[in-house]
């Protein structure tokens, strides 16, 4: 039987939070056609992301409705914003019933917890918004990514390749998933280094990130209170 593994697209993603793992995961798929890789939507229009980049679904949510995995990317402000977006969430939710894999990149997790499915698991996110796991009962951990049962999230946009890579090794081995690193040649040397985390000033993003959760659910005002009060 095959297996579908479905990335969720709605507008104002950043693309790398798609496009990273969804080509580790394609990759798995041409070495084993047992998966399919599809990209999902509310319908099949191209969707801004924050780029100049337009994407478009290979799927609508009405044809994918039991993936056996789902990914949902994340971005910035309309990320925030889609945490008030109903349809997104209720086919969320109803894929995560029955799916085997729920993950998330970046914000996406922030998704997860928006559509409840995050209550109860450690999870993690980008740092800008780590903290706002909590208001949707997560306990957030200051890591690459996480697994917690079916749930995996991923940290900030290039997490997600990462995330990816552990999948292919938990469906379909240690050696799949060294082929598919090296297909895909990922092997990150910075031209500058990691981050030094130790002296990185994050709070100076505090304001921002604020501001951000203010301007995209100010017509959702008890969301805006739950994640700001």
């Amino acid at each position: 039987m095959t297996k579908t593994l479905a990335f969720v697209l709605y507008p104002g993603i950043t693309p790398l939070d798609l496009v990273g793992p969804l080509q580790v995961l394609s990759t798995l798929a041409q070495l084993d056609p047992s998966f399919e890789v599809v990209v999902v939507a509310q319908d099949l229009a191209p969707l801004d992301t924050d780029t100049p980049l337009k994407l478009a679904p290979s799927h609508t949510f009405d044809q994918v409705t039991e993936p056996f995995a789902l990914i949902v990317p994340g971005g910035t402000e309309p990320t925030l914003a889609a945490l008030a977006d109903e349809p997104l969430l209720s086919w969320i939710r109803e894929a995560a019933r029955t799916a085997e894999v729920v993950g998330s990149v970046c914000t996406g997790s922030l998704i997860l917890g928006a559509a409840g499915l995050l209550d109860g698991r450690q999870a993690t996110t980008h740092w800008g918004f780590r903290e706002l796991l909590a208001r949707f009962g997560a306990t957030p951990v200051a890591e690459r990514w996480v697994e917690a049962g079916p749930v995996l999230t991923a940290a900030g946009v290039s997490a997600g390749i990462d995330m990816a890579l552990h999948l292919v090794e938990r469906l379909a081995g240690e050696q799949t998933a060294r082929t598919v690193q090296l297909l895909i040649e990922y092997d990150p040397r910075p031209p500058l280094g990691g981050i030094d985390w130790r002296s990185a000033d994050l709070d100076f993003f505090k304001p921002h990130a604020r501001g951000m959760v203010e301007s995209a659910l100010a017509g959702h005002p008890e969301l805006l209170a739950r994640l700001t009060t």
